[in-house]
């Protein structure tokens, strides 16, 4: 689907893949499909290839062209201040297009096993004075730029690449999942202040944190929902498929049945504990540090966050409030819409040279104001 007026947007996580297409004129049109819920990567291109043929039945249209939304264990946010003095003359955006560009060429160089899906302006130092944003006309001699850079495997975004090739699409843009979901839930949520949002994936969980208006970091646990799965099999003796559907059900009546030789209670404990340590370990990243006094919100999601909303969550040993926020395959692949169809005050966008032709530097970015 090449049509201007369209847009597809496909979220691929290690446990579901989901996929929505947008009519950029009509938010009244717009399709959704989602694989089931999966352990085993090896009918991947199959999965998504069902969807693939879902939704072009739906629209009628091919699908040419994507949004390629993922996370990954391995994805990183590095956070950079660069700076440069000038003549007192008049600051323009040229001035800051050098600098975001030689930030970025440093990040290529030390991390060369990652792409940068987002780059992240969170200040500009005029002469000593903070701004949120670069003002317009002003004179300076002085200035320096907070920019954080969150950075996907290059072997993730190559993976993707090559499966949706096989299908003749094209990934215009691969964002990430996690940084993306939070900025729209935090606008629709109307969230201003210190916030985190902690999405629990199948093998990783990422917090990214918010103060007020500015994101301050995303951090990334190698530990996620299939962490409790292998803890009920090793510790139960129970095979990984039947160990997923006691965590999923296991607020169920009919959970436990004659043949287990366990108790309720014993799974319970199992779930818990893993879980009260992702918690505590998300409470206690960097960028959450406001949550430990007491001034930040916390907003759990992710698939791998669905046990935990039921009539046992008081149970868990955890001193903090905790929000849950269920998503569906249309809060989730709306939020990709949602991102690259909105100007985002703060981010640097790269653009795609086949979509431009402009002078080298608006090849390489664009500032949104």
């Amino acid at each position: 689907m090449n049509n201007k007026n369209f847009q597809t947007i496909f979220d691929c996580g290690f446990s579901k893949i989901r996929s929505g297409i947008f009519n950029k004129e009509n938010k009244n049109e717009a399709f959704f499909c989602e694989s089931e819920f999966f352990t085993n990567q090896s009918n991947l291109e199959l999965k998504i290839e069902k969807i693939i043929s879902s939704l072009e039945k739906d629209t009628n249209e091919y699908i040419n062209n994507i949004i390629l939304m993922i996370d990954s264990p391995k994805m990183l946010s590095i956070g950079i201040s660069i700076f440069k003095k000038l003549d007192g003359s008049k600051l323009k955006k040229t001035n800051i297009q050098f600098l975001a560009q030689e930030a970025k060429q440093q990040i290529l160089k030390y991390y060369t096993n990652h792409n940068i899906a987002h780059i992240i302006i969170n200040n500009y130092k005029i002469d000593g004075v903070d701004y949120s944003y670069l003002p317009d006309e002003i004179k300076c001699d002085f200035i320096s730029l907070d920019i954080l850079f969150i950075c996907l495997p290059v072997d993730l975004v190559l993976y993707f690449k090559n499966i949706f090739s096989k299908f003749n699409i094209l990934i215009d843009q691969t964002i990430c999942a996690s940084y993306v979901k939070s900025i729209n839930y935090k606008e629709n949520l109307h969230l201003t202040e210190h916030v985190s949002f902690i999405d629990v994936g199948f093998n990783k969980t990422s917090i990214v944190s918010y103060s007020e208006n500015k994101i301050l970091s995303l951090e990334v646990l190698p530990v996620g929902g299939n962490n409790i799965t292998k803890d009920i099999s090793n510790i139960l003796e129970t095979d990984l498929e039947e160990s997923e559907k006691l965590k999923t059900n296991f607020d169920q009546d009919n959970v436990i049945s004659k043949n287990h030789s366990f108790s309720f209670d014993k799974l319970q404990k199992i779930i818990f504990a893993r879980t009260e340590e992702i918690l505590e370990l998300s409470s206690n990243s960097g960028g959450s540090n406001l949550l430990k006094m007491g001034q930040s919100n916390m907003v759990l999601m992710g698939e791998g966050s669905k046990i935990l909303d039921n009539q046992y969550t008081n149970k868990i040993s955890f001193a903090k409030d905790i929000n849950f926020l269920e998503e569906t395959t249309k809060d989730i692949c709306q939020s990709g819409f949602n991102y690259v169809m909105k100007l985002n005050e703060h981010e640097v966008v790269v653009i795609p040279k086949k979509h431009t032709k402009q002078r080298f530097f608006e090849k390489l970015f664009h500032f949104f104001k």
